[in-house]
């Protein structure tokens, strides 16, 4: 799936995020090899020149006005798989999609994936990403032994886990260096289905007793959450948690005994150019959630499930799905909430509810212990996500407001898929923000790698 941009002549594209908030202008370069990114980042310019892979980051952690931005799509090898050990080396512009069709036949699979398969595997390490088995599994740079790094002199590092550079990288947006190519280790399976338990909580108190008495028997685990519902039942959810299915479980006669890891996601349709005053409005969304919520089942157990249907929303076989919000853009809403800080959840999905902000896209889980990166997002607590409209009124200072609840009670929201946060209100969700900034100073006195996020958010 290509990077959506917008040429206006030889030199300038116009690029945004995926929620398509804040375009701006830069020259493109598409390398084919690590001399071409290394011939790039030398002749980048003063306003420096950051990688990008297939755009699937909300915010403008991968634009550059005035800039260079280097497409590092072109970068897309598997360089090799030791089937024995469970581990692969790639080039960063790999996708996951790509890495799950090569690697579930040979028993094998990515182990962690965020809600959309179509992201590089160096935006994945440089944003961290995180999936539905973060309680269990972390965030993608917990699995990753090396990679190769192209720093802003010019050089290039084989980096290891447990370094400085290691921590300042998985997260860092891009911004301590290019990363070339890394090396993954694998989560094996022996099909391509998953054991599904579903069931339907009825408030949030409810879902989070489930989520929190039941998680510890689940590898993946997420609610869709209906953040229109109001009244007792704000907060209803549908809850689903799942593993992968043994071959030896599956039913004696089941299609799937034949070719137990097939890899088939669905493919939709793509939606219009933009889709006039946007597909999901409150009142659709509205409908959408109430035919999700009493359509899934009370309570079932041990449903088999295609692996791609389970953890990617079916919308995510979607191309361009960013446009049904129509030409105003979405804005994305991640936080993290720690645990004891249970009321101050309740409070923001109150909010939410009360203000009925249309979001069809509303995911909470639970998240485990964290990781070492610097700026990674999870930590301890409940993980709450949500996409709005970008043209709903008052927007911005009603986030204002969630982000400050969130900060009050020890929390964040998630820098990869940011584009509004405040400067000062970062730097009180995250600790080792100053390490951060002083390791890239050291690093890249000249600000060589830099971005709209790095120069909105001083970083």
């Amino acid at each position: 799936m290509a990077v959506e941009t917008h040429v206006l002549d030889d030199d300038c594209v116009e690029l945004s995020g995926w929620g398509r908030t804040a375009p701006t202008l830069a020259r493109v370069h598409r390398p084919r090899g690590e001399a071409e990114v290394a011939e790039a980042v030398r002749a980048c310019g003063a306003r420096g020149s950051i990688a990008r892979g297939l755009g699937r980051a909300y915010g403008d952690a991968a634009q550059n006005a005035g800039g260079t931005v280097l497409d590092m799509t072109g970068l897309d090898r598997i360089l090799g798989v030791d089937a024995t050990a469970g581990v692969v080396v790639c080039e960063a512009g790999v996708s996951l999609h790509r890495l799950m069709a090569a690697l579930l036949p040979l028993g094998w699979f990515v182990p962690v994936v965020p809600a959309s398969r179509y992201v590089t595997v160096g935006g994945a390490v440089a944003a961290d990403v995180h999936g539905a088995n973060h309680q269990v599994a972390g965030s993608f740079g917990r699995h990753v032994t090396a990679l190769r790094l192209l720093t802003a002199d010019g050089g290039i590092r084989t980096v290891l886990p447990g370094t400085p550079l290691f921590d300042a990288t998985t997260g860092g947006m891009g911004l301590t260096g290019v990363i070339l190519s890394v090396t993954l280790r694998l989560l094996p399976v022996e099909t391509s289905l998953m054991y599904v338990d579903t069931e339907r909580a009825r408030d949030l108190d409810d879902l989070m007793d489930r989520l929190a008495s039941g998680d510890h028997r689940y590898r993946y685990s997420l609610a869709r959450i209906d953040l229109l519902a109001r009244g007792a039942a704000t907060g209803r959810a549908v809850l689903t948690r799942g593993d992968h299915a043994p071959y030896d479980a599956l039913p004696r006669r089941h299609r799937a005994r034949r070719a137990p890891l097939a890899f088939r996601p669905v493919r939709l349709p793509a939606p219009p150019a933009y889709a006039p005053g946007g597909l999901l409005g409150r009142t659709a969304v509205g409908l959408l959630n109430e035919l999700r919520y009493r359509g899934a089942a009370r309570e079932s157990t041990g449903r088999l499930q295609p692996l791609s249907a389970f953890l990617f929303p079916p919308i995510d076989g979607v191309p361009h799905r960013n446009r049904l919000h129509a030409r105003v853009g979405l804005v994305p809403y991640r936080c993290v909430v720690p645990y004891g800080q249970e009321e101050a959840l309740r409070r923001v999905v109150r909010r939410i509810a009360d203000r009925g902000c249309p979001s069809f896209h509303a995911v909470l889980r639970r998240f485990g212990a964290s990781d070492p990166g610097r700026l990674s997002f999870p930590l301890p607590g409940w993980g709450l996500a949500l996409d709005l409209p970008a043209g709903l009124p008052g927007l911005a200072a009603f986030l204002d407001a969630l982000d400050e609840e969130v900060a009050g009670a020890g929390g964040r929201i998630q820098l990869a898929e940011d584009s509004r946060v405040r400067p000062e209100t970062l730097a009180a969700m995250y600790p080792g923000l100053d390490e951060f900034r002083a390791l890239r100073a050291a690093l890249d006195p000249r600000s060589v790698l830099t971005s709209d996020l790095s120069r909105r958010l001083g970083l």
